[in-house]
């Protein structure tokens, strides 16, 4: 038992412990903003990191020790596969909805959260530290940015719920005749006999957004249309 708890068994520990802080703070801010991959996701991509690293270093090491003329090991071999393989993880919360992509941010962080646990299981805590502080502050403050100046830059987010897809010209030429850049558009199912369309537009200087909504509400087979305030 006293040879189970050695000194290499605290080290090991300590960075899996690490492991998990660090990664449960970046999964908290996913958590919150209620994003596909949340806490427990980031926790157990970072705790496995760390473990595959872990592993490289301490897990053959007696092997190594034993048979010093026959054995060679490279510690780097692990983690590049783990590098590699967050990728199908990280594929797996990008959604797709016509030309709208979403989840791009989530799969960011998942990647990042492994190279997290590399680096803490390596044991180098401090650059740990710091990469964790960049992360949060790219997840939580440079998001405040990009609000900040989609709001600047007149971006808007229009609902509009028609009853089939054949007038998506007519709305294209409102929107041109207003002056507006569609950056982003898709649709969805909103019930059985209507479809949701999600334009992320961007206004021209002199655009009207009653103008808009009046011009749009002409065109036959629309229902409605509102802003999302949510952008």
């Amino acid at each position: 038992m006293m040879q189970m708890f050695n000194e290499d068994f605290l080290t090991m520990s300590l960075r899996l412990i690490l492991a998990v802080v660090l990664s449960g703070i970046i999964g908290f801010e996913r958590e919150i903003n209620k994003h596909a991959a949340g806490f427990r996701t980031h926790i157990l991509v970072g705790v496995s990191s760390c473990l595959a690293m872990l592993m490289s270093l301490y897990g053959f090491q007696q092997y190594a020790d034993s048979l010093p003329e026959f054995a060679s090991f490279d510690p780097a071999r692990i983690p590049s596969y783990v590098i590699s393989g967050i990728g199908f993880l990280g594929a797996g919360t990008i959604i797709i909805t016509g030309m709208n992509v979403k989840g791009l941010t989530t799969a960011a962080s998942i990647w990042a959260v492994a190279g997290l646990g590399l680096v803490v299981g390596i044991g180098m805590i401090d650059i740990a530290l710091l990469t964790t502080f960049i992360i949060i502050f790219s997840l939580f403050f440079l998001n405040n940015m990009e609000k900040w100046i989609r709001k600047n830059d007149h971006r808007k987010n229009f609902i509009i719920k028609v009853t089939d897809l054949t007038i998506l010209d007519e709305i294209f030429t409102q929107f041109l005749n207003h002056d507006i850049s569609v950056k982003n558009i898709s649709y969805d199912k909103s019930d059985q006999d209507n479809l949701t369309i999600n334009a992320d537009v961007i206004l021209g200087k002199n655009t009207l957004m009653n103008e808009v909504f009046h011009d749009l509400l002409k065109i036959d087979k629309i229902i409605q249309v509102k802003e999302d305030d949510a952008v």
